[in-house]
């Protein structure tokens, strides 16, 4: 386990663990943006009451959400994909947002406010 610590710009703080035992390449992925500091500055810009809050893809600029830069994909590490993988969607779990394509998850993630 890894343990991270994401600053809100208000100085607060939410610590993060991340289980390499659990999803290697989403750890790997994700700790890799965080040494290149992909994350600075980005906004939670998607937040459902009672569900979670995504971050990753955004940033704002002149009051504007601006597309941040591309990362690359990574291959989505859960059961249906051939993964073992039985962490559940519980309140406080981190977790990589993607499209319906199991492989599109890249540098969006979400934490989860409540059991999902």
């Amino acid at each position: 386990m890894t343990k991270i610590c994401i600053e809100l710009l208000n100085g607060k703080k939410m610590n993060v663990e991340l289980y390499e035992d659990i999803a290697p390449i989403t750890v790997k992925n994700f700790l890799k943006l965080v040494d290149e500091d992909f994350f600075a500055g980005i906004v939670f810009h998607r937040v459902i009451k009672d569900f979670m809050c995504q971050g990753g893809g955004y940033y704002i600029k002149d009051g504007k959400y601006i597309d941040h830069k591309e990362a690359k994909s990574i291959v989505g590490e859960f059961e249906s994909n051939g993964h073992k993988n039985d962490l559940k969607h519980v309140l406080g779990v981190i977790s990589m947002a993607r499209t319906n394509d199991p492989n599109s998850a890249s540098s969006q993630f979400f934490l989860c406010v409540d059991n999902c």
